[in-house]
C-alpha cells in the first residue's frame, strides 16, 4: 500500500479528506492522514516544512513515497496562490524530502468540492441549494459563506459538518464536476497537479 500524507491548512481538511480520498485504497493508495497546523497557524513554507519533516521522521526509516501540500485559491489564480510555498518551501527541505512533495490547491475553497455533488449535497441539506449555481462549482465566490448559509437552523459549520457533508458525497462525482479535485486526485495518485515552473 501507497502511503501519501496531505498537508492542508485547517480541521476541515483534515476531516473531509479522509472520506474523499478513501476510495483510493481500492488503488492500493492509503492517503487518509492529513496533517495541519499547530493552533489555527497559517500554511506558510516554514511551517509546511515542519510538519513535513515531522511526517518523514517519525517512522523510522519508513517515509511517506509521497506529500502533497494543498492549498485554498481564495479568489488568487491556483500558481499565485501556490507561489511562495512553491518557491521557498523546497529550500527549507532535504533533496530527497523535496522530491516527495507535490502540490494542489482547491479553487476557490474545499467547499466548492461539496457543491461538485450537488444533488448529494442537497439530500444532506433537506432542501434546495437556493441561488448557487452549482454547474461550474470552482467557479463558486465564496463556497464557504454560502453553504454557512445553506445549513442555517441555528446550526454552525464546523469541521465535523465538514465531515458529515463529505460522507454524503460520491468522490466520483466531485472529482468530474470540479477540476481543482481532479487535479488533487492525480496530485495524489500521480504527483502531477499544477506544473512546475520547470516543466512549462
Amino acid at each position: 500500500m501507497k502511503r501519501v500524507v496531505v498537508i492542508a491548512s485547517g480541521a476541515t481538511e483534515q476531516r473531509a479528506l479522509p472520506i474523499l480520498l478513501g476510495r483510493l485504497e481500492e488503488e492500493g493508495i492509503q492517503a487518509g492522514e492529513v496533517r495541519i497546523p499547530p493552533r489555527h497557524r497559517d500554511l506558510t513554507a516554514e511551517v509546511a516544512a515542519k510538519l513535513i519533516r515531522a511526517v518523514w521522521y517519525e517512522r523510522f526509516g519508513s517515509p511517506p513515497e509521497k506529500i502533497v501540500v494543498l492549498v485554498d485559491t481564495d479568489r488568487k489564480p491556483p500558481e499565485a496562490a501556490l507561489r511562495d510555498l512553491r518557491s521557498r518551501l523546497p529550500r527549507l527541505l532535504t533533496s530527497e524530502m523535496e522530491r516527495s512533495v507535490h502540490f494542489a490547491y482547491a479553487q476557490r475553497h474545499l467547499e466548492a468540492w461539496f457543491f461538485a455533488d450537488a444533488e448529494s449535497l442537497r439530500t444532506y441539506l433537506g432542501g434546495s441549494l437556493r441561488k448557487v449555481d452549482a454547474t461550474r462549482p470552482d467557479e463558486i465566490d465564496n463556497p464557504k459563506r454560502h453553504l454557512k448559509r445553506l445549513i442555517g437552523s441555528g446550526r454552525l459549520y464546523t469541521s465535523r459538518v465538514s465531515e458529515e457533508i463529505a460522507r454524503a458525497l460520491d468522490p466520483k462525482v466531485v472529482a468530474e464536476r470540479s477540476p481543482s479535485f481532479g487535479g488533487f486526485l492525480r496530485a495524489v495518485r500521480n504527483g502531477a497537479a499544477v506544473p512546475t515552473p520547470d516543466s512549462r
